[in-house]
Protein backbone atom coordinates (compact mmCIF):
# COMPACT_ATOMS: atom_id res chain seq x y z
CA UNK A 1 0.00 0.00 0.00
CA UNK A 2 3.00 2.56 0.68
CA UNK A 3 4.18 2.02 -2.66
CA UNK A 4 1.03 2.73 -4.45
CA UNK A 5 0.47 5.57 -2.51
CA UNK A 6 3.95 6.74 -2.32
CA UNK A 7 3.55 7.47 1.27
CA UNK A 8 5.44 6.19 4.47
CA UNK A 9 2.80 3.98 6.76
CA UNK A 10 3.19 4.01 10.22
CA UNK A 11 1.24 1.17 12.50
CA UNK A 12 0.95 1.79 16.26
CA UNK A 13 2.31 -0.65 18.87
CA UNK A 14 -0.55 -2.48 20.22
CA UNK A 15 -2.36 -0.92 23.93
CA UNK A 16 0.09 1.66 23.27
CA UNK A 17 -2.44 4.66 23.39
CA UNK A 18 0.71 7.25 23.66
CA UNK A 19 0.95 6.68 20.26
CA UNK A 20 -2.14 7.41 19.20
CA UNK A 21 -3.12 10.80 20.80
CA UNK A 22 -5.45 12.39 18.37
CA UNK A 23 -8.01 8.90 17.92
CA UNK A 24 -7.80 8.25 21.84
CA UNK A 25 -8.78 12.11 22.34
CA UNK A 26 -11.84 11.62 19.46
CA UNK A 27 -12.50 8.16 21.01
CA UNK A 28 -12.96 10.36 24.63
CA UNK A 29 -15.21 13.49 23.01
CA UNK A 30 -17.57 10.05 21.30
CA UNK A 31 -17.86 8.56 24.99
CA UNK A 32 -19.24 11.73 26.00
CA UNK A 33 -22.29 10.85 24.17
CA UNK A 34 -22.13 7.09 23.96
CA UNK A 35 -21.05 5.53 27.30
CA UNK A 36 -18.59 2.49 26.87
CA UNK A 37 -20.97 -0.42 26.22
CA UNK A 38 -23.43 1.57 24.32
CA UNK A 39 -25.34 -0.56 21.47
CA UNK A 40 -25.24 1.08 18.39
CA UNK A 41 -27.68 -1.57 17.18
CA UNK A 42 -30.10 1.10 19.22
CA UNK A 43 -28.53 4.28 18.30
CA UNK A 44 -30.43 6.09 15.15
CA UNK A 45 -28.87 7.29 12.13
CA UNK A 46 -30.14 10.84 13.02
CA UNK A 47 -28.69 10.97 16.81
CA UNK A 48 -25.10 9.71 15.03
CA UNK A 49 -25.40 12.98 12.41
CA UNK A 50 -26.03 15.23 15.65
CA UNK A 51 -22.80 13.83 17.50
CA UNK A 52 -21.03 14.12 14.18
CA UNK A 53 -22.24 17.61 13.78
CA UNK A 54 -21.19 18.87 17.04
CA UNK A 55 -18.16 17.33 16.99
CA UNK A 56 -17.26 18.56 13.89
CA UNK A 57 -18.45 22.19 15.49
CA UNK A 58 -16.31 22.19 18.27
CA UNK A 59 -13.45 24.43 18.57
CA UNK A 60 -10.38 22.42 19.12
CA UNK A 61 -6.69 23.90 21.02
CA UNK A 62 -4.78 22.33 18.53
CA UNK A 63 -6.35 23.46 15.74
CA UNK A 64 -6.46 27.38 17.06
CA UNK A 65 -9.26 27.23 17.84
CA UNK A 66 -11.10 26.82 15.47
CA UNK A 67 -13.20 23.79 14.31
CA UNK A 68 -12.71 21.19 12.43
CA UNK A 69 -15.18 21.93 10.24
CA UNK A 70 -13.42 25.40 9.48
CA UNK A 71 -10.14 23.69 9.16
CA UNK A 72 -11.59 21.29 6.39
CA UNK A 73 -13.43 23.71 4.23
CA UNK A 74 -10.07 26.03 4.41
CA UNK A 75 -7.99 22.89 2.96
CA UNK A 76 -10.59 22.22 0.60
CA UNK A 77 -12.49 24.83 -0.55
CA UNK A 78 -10.50 25.74 -3.84
CA UNK A 79 -9.26 22.04 -4.22
CA UNK A 80 -12.05 21.04 -6.66
CA UNK A 81 -14.34 22.70 -8.89
CA UNK A 82 -17.32 23.55 -6.83
CA UNK A 83 -19.00 26.06 -9.00
CA UNK A 84 -22.62 26.06 -8.95
CA UNK A 85 -22.69 22.90 -6.53
CA UNK A 86 -23.81 22.99 -3.09
CA UNK A 87 -21.98 22.05 0.13
CA UNK A 88 -24.13 19.63 1.64
CA UNK A 89 -24.05 19.24 6.03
Amino acid sequence: MAKAVSAAIYFCDPYCSGQRGSNENTNGLIRQYFPKGTDFCQVTDAELRQVVKKLNDRPRKRLGYRTPAQVFLEEYSGALDTAGAALIA
